[in-house]
């Protein structure tokens, strides 16, 4: 499965390139989507476009708060452990900053005890799917069973009984899947700040990823950070720094729900 996720990996290269770029969005057949957005830029809102938009509201997932609180909300992707998020995790307790980390099955597999650690931190526990997959192309039927795989195994290794906040592998997606996934209880949680971290052995510096971030800030950003990158886990104290300088403040996902109230589907517990 390690081996699969690096070649996923790889795949990821190209679709996200393109798909934090200022093209809105990039389809792959009729149905099917990779998320995109025009980035943020001078403290402004990053923008999806108008059908990206019309999706997102229609199936209630999100990837932005309101544009007038300066809040920010910190999301990891960890689909296999590089070394770097232990560091992550103790910037984040030094800076009392809730995140959210979307596991795969591999993750859960091979890094037990940080995964322990995130539930015993306070944070919570999305579901990036059990063997990070092209979501959009199973069935509904093979939907669920990446879903509860995940949660199942989670349930075994934490006593979390399950997730509710997902995100579809690469950011890859269609209408069907949100649907479902409204359906199972799971509400999709996108990004609006996103820059090329997720290469396991490259490195760029510090500087580039606390440029990225500050530069792409902007008031309710959700913001996908990927924690195989070293550059990340040393940029992210003076970045969290900075940014409270600004005036903003790290919440968690729950409190990015609370804006949107008419989900039915209850606010996930980061404890068991």
């Amino acid at each position: 499965m390690w081996k699969q996720h690096i070649v996923g990996s790889v795949i990821a290269t190209f679709i996200i390139a393109a798909a934090i770029s200022f093209n809105p969005f990039s389809a792959s057949g009729s149905d099917e989507y990779n998320w995109g957005f025009k980035r943020a830029k001078n403290g402004e809102q990053a923008e999806a476009g108008a059908q990206l938009d019309q999706i997102v509201e229609k199936y209630d997932a999100i990837y932005k708060g309101k544009p007038d609180n300066k809040v920010a909300y910190l999301t990891f992707d960890n689909g296999y452990e590089n070394g770097f998020t232990e560091s992550i995790l103790d910037t984040l307790k030094k800076e009392n900053a809730p995140a959210t980390f979307f596991l795969t099955g591999h993750y859960l597999e091979s890094a037990p005890d940080l995964v322990k650690r995130m539930v015993k931190d306070g944070h919570m526990i999305g579901n990036h799917s059990y063997g990070h997959p092209n979501m959009a192309r199973l069935t509904p039927d093979g939907m669920r069973k990446e879903w509860k795989k995940l949660d199942d195994k989670l349930r075994e290794l934490t006593g979390i009984e399950r997730t509710t906040y997902a995100r579809p592998p690469e950011g890859t997606f269609n209408a069907k899947l949100l649907e479902v996934g409204n359906a199972e209880g799971y509400r999709h949680i996108f990004w609006s700040v996103a820059f090329k971290d997720w290469e396991r052995d490259v490195r760029r510096g510090a500087d580039y990823a606390y440029n990225a971030l500050m530069e792409q800030l902007h008031p309710g950003a959700v913001i996908l950070m990927h924690t195989v990158a070293q550059d990340n886990a040393e940029a992210l104290p003076r970045f969290i720094a900075d940014a409270k300088k600004q005036g903003y403040t790290f919440l968690s996902l729950n409190d990015l729900v609370l804006e949107h109230e008419d989900f039915p589907v209850a606010l996930q517990s980061s404890t068991p």
